[in-house]
């Protein structure tokens, strides 16, 4: 899930350590994807102050959450039915199809909380922006990241751009999904291939605008048992 499908399930909340930590995971590898966090292996003492343990619940909570959602019978036929929308747009590209169902269906999720006013997004830039930098710094050096300050310049440029706002328009989704993917395969498409596939987002979307709450009934119920 995205960040703020990831939020949703801390609207409620409000210790802003444990908001971030629930968002940590997907914070940190997109501050440098080299950077492999396990602190759910670390001896439990390691996080001795209230702070970090607020962090740890948090992360614990992230890692729960995606572990139900990827497993689930929602994720796996709605990646493959949107797979199936867009895959003749990405022909004589390098992208995979099956990589653009996932992703797409996690942000088209989080387009869908925003246009049905599910969560906040106000309230989600308010409790980050309230986050005590210094005990991220050491929850980083408690797991072995001793370039804190990289991290701390990509939250400042997280919370400054505040592109989640964006996630509302479907023709900024398709933006990111091609931004991401330049991450990883070097392509050009065409302006025909660009609208094939802002139209099969746009499509997918309407699919999924009347039953899209299932999922995360399904996660509130299974994380909170």
């Amino acid at each position: 899930m995205n960040f703020l499908s990831h939020y949703y399930f801390d609207k409620t909340k409000t210790n802003p350590l444990e908001i971030v930590g629930m968002l940590l995971p997907d914070l940190i590898r997109n501050a440098d994807k080299s950077w492999n966090l396990h602190p759910e292996k670390l001896t439990a003492p390691v996080f001795g102050s209230q702070s970090q343990q607020a962090i740890m619940l948090g992360w614990q909570r992230h890692l729960k959450v995606d572990r139900v959602f990827h497993s689930s019978m929602f994720f796996r036929y709605h990646q493959h039915q949107l797979k199936l929308c867009i895959r003749e747009s990405l022909n004589g590209t390098p992208i995979k199809p099956f990589f653009v169902g996932h992703i797409g269906i996690e942000l088209l999720l989080d387009s869908l909380l925003i246009t049905q006013n599910k969560v906040n997004v106000n309230d989600f830039y308010r409790h980050l922006a309230k986050v005590d930098l210094d005990e991220i710094r050491r929850f980083l050096k408690l797991n072995h990241i001793h370039d804190v300050e990289k991290f701390c310049s990509y939250y400042q440029r997280f919370l400054a751009e505040k592109y989640i706002y964006t996630y509302a328009d479907v023709n900024q989704i398709s933006h990111a999904i091609k931004n991401i993917c330049k991450r990883i395969w070097p392509f050009t498409l065409s302006a025909q291939q660009e609208e094939a596939i802002t139209l099969g987002l746009q499509d997918y979307k309407k699919t999924l605008s009347e039953s899209f709450m299932v999922i995360f009934d399904e996660i509130d119920a299974q994380i909170n048992r």
